[in-house]
């Protein structure tokens, strides 16, 4: 039986990305995450909360701290109401970029994660779900 304790924070602004980051710092260390993996998932939560700012309109970050019989770690949840990605598998490229950004953010945010998934439709909104296990 797995043991989920959330927290959902709002993104509409620069500060609230600068909050899903204090969270996700918070969840990784009750996570008992090494400092290497609370890097690892704080990096990629700040790439993806800016992502949904800047290129959804603003959405929410749901941060779990997951106990699991075998496992323990921090989930976080990004949902927007965006215009969607029209080619995840190009967004996912390095080196691919609709701003003005080096086109890491996307693929490099899935290499510093355990778990990475996205979901998203045209017109729809996108969500991107990550995770990192201790």
């Amino acid at each position: 039986m797995s043991t989920v304790t959330s927290e959902v924070l709002a993104i509409r602004t620069g500060d609230d990305v600068v909050r899903v980051r204090q969270g996700v710092r918070t969840a990784a260390s009750k996570a008992g995450l090494s400092l290497v993996d609370q890097t690892k998932i704080i990096t990629a939560a700040s790439e993806l909360a800016r992502n949904t700012l800047d290129y959804g309109g603003g959405g929410t970050a749901r941060i779990e701290l997951v106990q699991e019989p075998m496992r323990r770690g921090v989930r976080i949840i990004f949902e927007d109401q965006g215009p969607g990605i029209p080619d995840v598998e190009q967004a996912l490229s390095d080196g691919f970029t609709t701003g003005r950004g080096l086109g890491l953010g996307l693929g490099g945010s899935k290499r510093l994660c355990n778990e990475f998934r996205i979901e998203t439709e045209a017109g729809k909104g996108t969500r991107v779900t990550i995770a990192r296990w201790r």
